[in-house]
């Protein structure tokens, strides 16, 4: 009654523990001469650090480790389930060579990825190869009972596993030792697979300290966001109050006052009519500036590039702007850039005594990157009191990041970068 549930069953496994094995031996073959390759690499690249080389090969080659570790993150997911966390600090990469190299080293998600390349070139070749041996050796030994023995041993023994071969009884427990590892590669195989990508979280996945870390500021910059967001909502309350409500107000007493006085006073009424036309195009003007103070647009309709452009038109400095995007990204992050390059330009029109702005716009390994540069007097800086340190806690919502380079004397360059794809 169960032998279509039980073939099905059985053929399911034994798949299973083909792809167990076969998969395996791609991670045996593959991966640790990458690692091998990559961890000599790095260690030559921060040997040569204190020289100045290392400057410029260090972050290219620890991109390089992350890449791969990224990697088999992704294996270890896909194929066993096991997720393997990352707690990376932010890098932003247009910051000078001394400081993204100097980050790089600070982070121990970053050393934890180097520690794990030779445990992956070693151990973990091990483990990955040991279901393609459970699964793959047996049949040696099968060919070993069926008289292959005696064209490989020429006279001698030959030893398959830990039998001695040299008849054909001997042959027969070759033949019996390979029936147990193939029950045992049955059996264990996709176990086997899992440990390893076990083994291979517990040496490069995050550890506590360092995810709550990262909650911590996630944590924050939400907190930080829904402030800003009532803050905001505050803002165009009084704005409605203060403005265009008041204006239509005036506009509808106006109004009640020249229906009384059409047939009594005609010329006081044209009068107080003209004034209720001003004051409706007046509000009309004030409720188009407050959407495009909330979301422009341009913005919405012609996407962050147009926008930056327009922005860029309105200020009162020669600026260049230059994008570089292939598709527009999702409408909250466009929205917290568009806004960020404005606080940043605004800050640059009235402290930074530049007469020439750039501002440069392009995405990148699923990077959103926005550097603007001015040739004014420097000393602009992220802390307390500074417009810049709003635009950090923006970015950061998004996981974002900020970086700022202004000496003394100019220029200032400010990169803010999130991480996003486009569509």
């Amino acid at each position: 009654m169960n032998t279509d549930t039980d073939n099905g069953g059985f053929g399911a496994r034994t798949r299973e523990v083909v792809l167990a094995a076969v998969r395996g031996l791609v991670l045996a073959l593959v991966m640790p001469p990458v690692s091998a390759l990559l961890f000599a690499l790095t260690l030559l690249s921060v040997s040569l650090v204190p020289l100045g080389v290392g400057l410029v090969t260090t972050p290219r080659i620890l991109g390089a480790v992350r890449e791969f570790a990224d990697v088999r993150r992704r294996l270890a997911c896909e194929w066993c389930g096991v997720r393997i966390p990352s707690a990376h600090l932010p890098q932003p990469e247009e910051a000078g060579l001394w400081a993204r190299t100097a980050g790089l080293l600070r982070d121990r998600q970053v050393w934890r990825e180097v520690l794990w390349l030779p445990v992956d070139s070693t151990v973990g070749a091990l483990t990955a190869l040991l279901p393609a041996i459970l699964l793959f050796y047996p049949f040696e030994g099968f060919a070993v009972a069926a008289g292959l023995w005696r064209v490989l041993a020429d006279g001698r023994t030959y030893w398959y596993g830990f039998v001695p071969v040299n008849g054909q009884l001997s042959a027969l427990g070759a033949a019996a030792t390979a029936a147990v590892l193939l029950v045992a590669a049955y059996r264990l195989a996709p176990r086997l697979i899992v440990a390893h990508f076990r083994l291979t979280r517990a040496v490069l996945g995050a550890g506590e300290s360092e995810l709550a870390e990262r909650v911590r500021v996630l944590t924050e910059t939400r907190r930080d966001a829904v402030d800003t967001s009532a803050a905001e909502l505050r803002r165009i309350e009084r704005d409605l109050h203060d403005g265009a409500q008041a204006r239509l107000v005036a506009m509808g007493l106006d109004l009640g006052t020249i229906e009384m006085l059409l047939d009594k006073d005609p010329g006081k009424a044209r009068e107080l009519l003209a004034r209720a036309r001003r004051n409706s195009m007046d509000a009309l003007a004030e409720l188009r500036d407050l959407v495009r103070g909330i979301h422009p647009p341009v913005l919405a309709e012609r996407g962050l590039g147009d926008a930056v452009r327009a922005l860029a038109l309105r200020l009162p400095l020669p600026t260049e702007v230059t994008v570089e995007l292939a598709g527009r990204a999702d409408a909250p992050v466009e929205s917290a850039a568009y806004f960020a390059v404005s606080e940043v330009l605004t800050n640059a029109v009235k402290h930074s005594g530049a007469d020439r702005i750039r501002v440069d716009v392009h995405h990148g390994a699923r990077m959103l990157r926005v550097t603007v540069t001015d040739n004014g007097r420097g000393g602009a800086a992220v802390g307390a009191g500074s417009g810049l340190s709003g635009v950090e806690r923006r970015l950061g919502t998004f996981d974002g990041v900020l970086a700022v380079s202004s000496p003394l004397g100019g220029p200032t360059l400010v990169t803010m970068e999130i991480p996003c794809v486009l569509s």
